[in-house]
């Protein structure tokens, strides 16, 4: 027992066992008749999928939401959208620190490896200020959903319990939607999608953005934008506007998109799709009409997500961001990796080809894995599997008809998809060692 509570300290292992003990948590309750509309129980694989995809916020259902699940289900589902969207590791943390009023280095390792913390000051905190923040934001949301959703519901009642379903679910990045055919009938209605586009790039930013901006307004910081600030915020832009205007260049004309709407439909529908494949998982077109074209984009943006340390999937923006600027270092012939007046280390530049590596060899095993057992096209096996790794929960309607093998590959992919990154950066971090010699250099051929 020992040696499993020394082992379970390290961040890159705990992580992972939280997540699966929420999940194991979360089916039980799912398996609950309680938790469904007819009083009868799901059964394991519908309850499994489900709470996988709401713990790790992806979105993926294999069963209609609002009519499936009971009012009770779907708090559930919110429940575990929230939680996985805090981070075990942080709201555990939160409690840790009110409660006791005191932490363990590893306590403190755990918290900074979930929160993405530069540095350990002020890092009992943290905690409470992300808590603050996302219900703040939520709160925020919620209300600006409720007044609009008011205009389609019978009651107030009715549109508070919408408002605040959809505004945890777009600042999670999580996508669940109670409605049967997601946001498609509000593609339109720019009161429902901006809130909620609003909320879900918000929300994947990452909360190292939000802190070390209180910092900076504080006078805790230099003046001048760290790395990572950059690079989230100028890879977020990058990102949107490219999306969207990919988006609008391939389905502007196509009918079963967005070629019968008026411009206010296009431009939302445009919207949608810029945000939505940035692992929030809503959806305001039928992705299984969208064109190759789209589906190619997607593929990219679903793989690169948000921002570290946030409610967004992926392989995150300054993962990836790194690693491009590697390479352009590398093509340039220069020896260090600079942005601005910065030099980004050799380490983290490893950390970040690592990530990607391993990252991208899951989506292939899970593609070949899915379509194994899956007469479906190969481009649907693919959306539905990165879909999956970067927590998405787009689909091309393909996970409700796959066989319960394949969702236990989706499963698996959400999984990695959440915790997988978090646990490779943190044990690569944490496991660092410099070496007090040098060894005989010898080259490979490359290329």
């Amino acid at each position: 027992m020992l040696g499993f509570a020394r082992w379970l300290s390290h961040p890159g292992r705990i992580a992972p066992v939280a997540y699966l003990f929420g999940w194991v948590v979360g089916t039980l309750v799912l398996m609950s008749p309680a938790a469904t509309e007819s009083g009868e129980s799901s059964g394991f694989w519908v309850a499994a999928f489900t709470a996988m995809s709401a713990l790790c916020i992806t979105g993926l259902a294999v069963v209609d939401t609002p009519s499936h699940w009971s009012t009770f289900g779907e708090l559930t589902i919110m429940t575990l959208i929230q939680v996985g969207g805090l981070g075990i590791m942080t709201l555990t943390s939160l409690i840790i620190f009110s409660v006791t009023r005191r932490a363990s280095l590893a306590q403190l390792h755990i918290a900074q490896s979930e929160t993405r913390a530069r540095t350990r000051r002020g890092l009992r905190s943290i905690p409470a200020r992300i808590l603050m923040l996302s219900l703040a934001f939520e709160l925020v949301f919620a209300v600006v959903l409720t007044l609009r959703f008011r205009s389609y519901l019978p009651d107030w009642g009715a549109a508070a319990y919408h408002g605040m379903f959809h505004a945890v679910s777009a600042f999670n990045n999580a996508g669940f939607a109670l409605y049967p055919d997601n946001l498609v009938r509000f593609n339109a209605d720019p009161f429902v999608m901006v809130p909620i586009c609003l909320a879900i790039v918000l929300g994947g930013l990452g909360f190292p953005v939000y802190l070390e901006v209180v910092e900076r307004v504080r006078g805790h910081l230099p003046p001048f934008w760290s790395v990572h600030l950059r690079l989230t915020l100028y890879g977020t832009v990058i990102l949107l506007v490219l999306g969207f205007a990919t988006f609008a260049a391939f389905e502007w004309t196509n009918p079963a998109t967005l070629g019968g709407q008026g411009p206010m439909g296009k431009f939302l529908g445009a919207l949608g799709g810029s945000v939505f494949p940035r692992t929030a998982g809503f959806n305001s077109v039928d992705y299984a009409l969208v064109t190759d074209e789209t589906l190619a984009v997607n593929f990219g943006l679903m793989m690169i997500g948000g921002g570290s340390g946030g409610t967004a999937g992926g392989l995150k923006i300054t993962t990836v961001a790194v690693l491009l600027l590697a390479v352009i270092t590398e093509v340039r012939g220069h020896e260090k990796t600079v942005l601005g007046s910065r030099k980004i280390s050799s380490a983290v530049s490893r950390q970040a080809l690592a990530v990607v590596v391993l990252g991208t060899a899951a989506v292939f095993v899970g593609i070949l894995a899915i379509s194994a057992v899956s007469d479906a096209p190969l481009r649907e096996d693919t959306f539905e599997a990165i879909s999956a790794f970067g927590t998405v929960g787009l689909s091309m309607n393909l996970t409700p008809t796959l066989p319960p093998a394949a969702w236990g590959v989706l499963m698996g992919l959400m999984y990695l998809g959440r915790v997988g990154p978090v646990s490779v950066a943190a044990a690569l971090a944490m496991t660092a060692r410099h070496r007090h010699y040098e060894l005989p250099r010898e080259d490979p051929l490359v290329g």
